[in-house]
């Protein structure tokens, strides 16, 4: 049931087309217009589904006036469907300026879940995805790249990057050289396409993989870089801090985080540096 007036955002394969959701289906068809970052790449998909549909292309540079003209159709009660040319619409593809204009004019926005490459590597890459950070892409310029990483460095978290297929080898040069040779790092290429690949290594031997098969730089890139060990272990569990903020409710500072180490077995002077944070949040 389709509801007038309202945006819908709606996920699109990222190879395979019978990846597209029976619920992608029924709104694609059924909605009054669909706005596509590339309408020809988006009409052979409904072509293929035999869905004939008006469109208006909205991209990266044209996004705000094309949102503009989305808001006035939504103001005139038509529905509209929204999507990329491939995956979940504002995962680092346009979108984002739309939904919030549309939410800011206090239009209605539905997601349409589906097709996501990076979830879709993270579930087959068999690297702990418990806790990751989504980075999408790089910066393109050595400089700038290396900086940001710099900044991933001490994460304690798995690492989820996009990469191109002309920037690949770089990139990944740049990785090894930031994050050291043993972190372990999955390369997903293809994903659900006929050549799809996802291979697993120490980061100081992922460049000689990508460089002994012309075919292993092709194709878009999701890279997944496994979390510091150090970093981890660094961590405060979940658990541990949620039971310093009970504690805190009603204990004086000092006794909170000697109660709180007691009863996790977690580094005191840690324990007291998050209760320092928090008392003065």
């Amino acid at each position: 049931m389709i509801a007038p007036a309202t945006l819908y955002v709606v996920a699109t394969p990222i190879g395979n087309l019978r990846d597209i959701t029976l619920r992608a289906l029924d709104v694609l068809a059924a909605v009054d217009v669909i706005a596509a970052e590339d309408t020809r790449t988006t009409r052979r998909l409904l072509t293929h589904f035999s869905i004939s549909k008006r469109m208006i292309a909205v991209h990266q540079h044209n996004e705000m006036g094309a949102a503009q003209r989305i808001i006035d159709l939504l103001r005139a009660g038509q529905a509209v469907g929204f999507v990329t040319d491939a995956g979940t619409p504002g995962i680092s593809d346009p979108g984002g300026t739309l939904v919030t204009l549309a939410r800011e004019q206090g239009c209605n926005v539905v997601p349409v879940p589906g097709a996501n490459a990076a979830i879709c590597a993270l579930s087959a890459a068999g690297i702990p995805a418990s806790r990751f950070l989504f980075y999408g892409f790089l910066p393109p310029s050595p400089g700038p790249r290396r900086r940001e990483l710099e900044e991933l460095r001490s994460s304690p978290y798995t690492l989820v990057f996009y990469e191109a297929p002309h920037r690949i080898l770089e990139s990944v040069s740049d990785l090894a050289d930031v994050f050291g040779a043993h972190r372990h790092l999955a390369i997903a290429r293809e994903l659900t396409k006929l050549f799809e690949n996802i291979h697993i290594c120490p980061l100081g031997d992922a460049v000689a993989w990508l460089e002994a098969d012309p075919n292993h730089q092709k194709g878009e890139f999701v890279l997944i870089l496994a979390a510091s060990e150090a970093a981890r272990e660094d961590q405060l569990s979940d658990q541990t801090q949620r039971t310093l903020k009970l504690l805190l409710e009603d204990l004086p500072l000092k006794q909170a985080v000697k109660l709180a180490a007691d009863i996790t077995g977690q580094s005191k002077n840690k324990i007291y540096s998050l209760a320092l944070t928090l008392k003065s949040d």
